[in-house]
């Protein structure tokens, strides 16, 4: 009690005090980042983001769609439920910045990859109430009647590769082609698109046909949020814990 008495009404002792400890927590924090090779646990699955859907990353960046919308399921039972499996730390380990977001006007974005059609979410950016009555969300017509600009991909791609995306200088050679191939039905290049970026989506997904348009790669985005994970085996490993 005299030890604390004495440490309470001796400010400057107290200071220097806070300052050891502060420094023993923050030491121990912080020095394991400087020998641990990655913090992020790599996943099977995940990868970069194509041109096209980088470009339709840049396009959700844009227009806000963040201000309304996260992009991490917390593993909370009732977020599970309703969303899917909680977001794994790998899934945004190519996003700059990341979406997690903590706003939630409309439903988190998450695993919304593949529960739509592109036909759904073509009709809900022009006129989100005729699929979901009650959103108070704005149309984005102009999505579907403005080209998307392809001269520049190359860049963006150069810059993510500058702040840790394993963008090869293959990739970034090809990313005008990959962007248009990937939306192109029956195109050329799709095969070394694919080999450059497994399990990309590969068609038209606005429904205009030989029109490379903004909502192209918008919904080109959406449909691979969370779907380049296979949840099954790690389902399975929780089952027998």
């Amino acid at each position: 009690m005299i030890k604390h008495e004495r440490i309470e009404k001796n400010s400057f002792l107290m200071l220097i005090l806070i300052l050891v400890v502060v420094s023993v927590g923050g030491i121990i924090e912080i020095a394991p980042l400087y020998y641990l090779e990655n913090t992020i646990e790599k996943v099977k699955g995940v990868r970069p983001y194509t041109p096209l859907e980088l470009a339709g990353r840049n396009i959700y960046i844009r227009d806000g769609c963040y201000n309304c919308h996260s992009q991490m399921v917390r593993p909370l039972r009732d977020e599970i439920e309703r969303y899917g499996h909680y977001s794994l730390a790998a899934e945004s380990m190519y996003d700059h910045p990341f979406q997690w977001g903590s706003k939630r006007t409309g439903p988190d974005l998450a695993r919304v990859g593949g529960k739509y059609s592109d036909e759904w979410h073509v009709a809900h950016m022009l006129k989100p109430q005729a699929v979901v009555p009650e959103s108070i969300m704005p149309g984005y017509r102009y999505m579907f009647e403005t080209p998307l600009s392809v001269h520049d991909i190359a860049e963006h791609l150069r810059v993510n590769r500058v702040v840790g995306v394993p963008y090869t200088d293959d990739m970034i050679a090809n990313a005008a082609i990959d962007l248009i191939a990937q939306a192109t039905v029956d195109g050329d290049g799709e095969e070394a698109l694919m080999k450059r970026y497994p399990g990309a989506n590969v068609r038209d997904f606005d429904g205009k046909p030989g029109e490379l348009t903004e909502l192209d790669a918008l919904i080109a985005y959406l449909q691979v949020l969370g779907s380049m994970v296979d949840f099954s085996a790690y389902k399975a490993n929780e089952n027998l814990r």
